[in-house]
């Protein structure tokens, strides 16, 4: 089959045979072959979200025996180490939340029959253990539902690295940002710009760190080619460093220490595959902000 970068194309996929589709769609419903196989026989398909919206309908039409399977033979989403797991922090848990971790896990799957299915790369530290907890309370039919849509989403992601083409799921969010300087009237290149999520009322987690470009944005987006965690954020930007270096050149006497220094924009992420721009624009007096596009 044809490849781009180790993933099979779209167009390759429609052609193969039943067996090379099977093979090459094997890691997205690990140890549940029956879906692959399932969804050739419904080719050929017009894009990569069609051949998932496939791989869904064979699923959802499956026997309960067997929907209940697939469930009970997924990974454990503190199995081994992976870039979506290590974004949402498992691998920067505490001994204390590494435990509570655990504990949750096995109360779980005492309870339901089957391990924590969560997408751990859509939240943060804070989110993941509330998330699990909720879910610990919830009655065996509302989990069955909401353990079949996390499979779900972690099949998106899983698909959308193994199969390139036309019309992929969306699986990826964003956070964004640029400066306006408004005594210029124009961006604000030099900016330096640090991205925290918080962890708890007490801990706050570096995420990125990034200066303004001559656009007055950073060169590429502070989250982004994956989820962005649930999680409260803070974007805070070097005003102060940034007027007094332009400071002089606007004839500003501008006072040491400076009104504003450090600005902290804090935001809240409840929809890991959406775009979050959050703007400044700002003097050495003021700003505002604003959810932008």
């Amino acid at each position: 089959m044809g490849t781009t970068h180790g993933a099979t194309t779209l167009a390759a996929l429609n052609d193969a045979p039943v067996p090379d589709v099977v093979a090459a769609l094997g890691a997205v419903f690990g140890h549940a072959p029956w879906v692959a196989e399932g969804a050739a026989a419904r080719r050929p398909f017009p894009t990569v979200e069609a051949l998932f919206s496939a791989l869904r309908g064979v699923v959802h039409g499956a026997p309960d025996a067997r929907r209940l399977a697939l469930l009970a033979e997924h990974p454990e989403p503190a199995g081994p180490p992976d870039p979506l797991r290590a974004a949402a922090g498992l691998d920067r848990l505490s001994g204390a939340e590494a435990a509570r971790f655990a504990a949750l896990g096995a109360a779980y799957r005492e309870r339901f029959g089957f391990p924590v299915i969560l997408c751990a790369g859509r939240h943060g530290r804070a989110s993941l253990l509330a998330t699990v907890e909720r879910r610990l309370a919830a009655s065996p039919d509302a989990e069955r539902r909401e353990a079949e849509a996390e499979a779900m989403r972690i099949a998106a992601i899983r698909l959308n690295a193994v199969v390139t083409g036309a019309g992929p799921p969306t699986t990826t969010g964003r956070i964004s940002t640029h400066v306006l300087d408004t005594v210029r009237g124009r961006p604000a290149a030099g900016v330096a710009v640090e991205l925290v999520e918080f962890v708890s009322a007490t801990e706050t987690a570096v995420v990125a760190r990034a200066v303004t470009n001559a656009d007055g944005r950073t060169d590429a987006p502070l989250i982004h080619g994956r989820p962005v965690p649930r999680a409260t954020y803070e974007l805070r930007f070097g005003l102060g460093d940034y007027f007094r270096r332009v400071g002089p050149t606007l004839g500003l006497d501008l006072p040491e220490p400076p009104f504003l220094d450090i600005v902290p924009l804090r935001f809240g992420v409840g929809d890991p595959e959406g775009h979050y721009h959050v703007p400044l624009v700002a003097t050495p007096w003021s700003y505002q902000t604003y959810r932008g596009s």
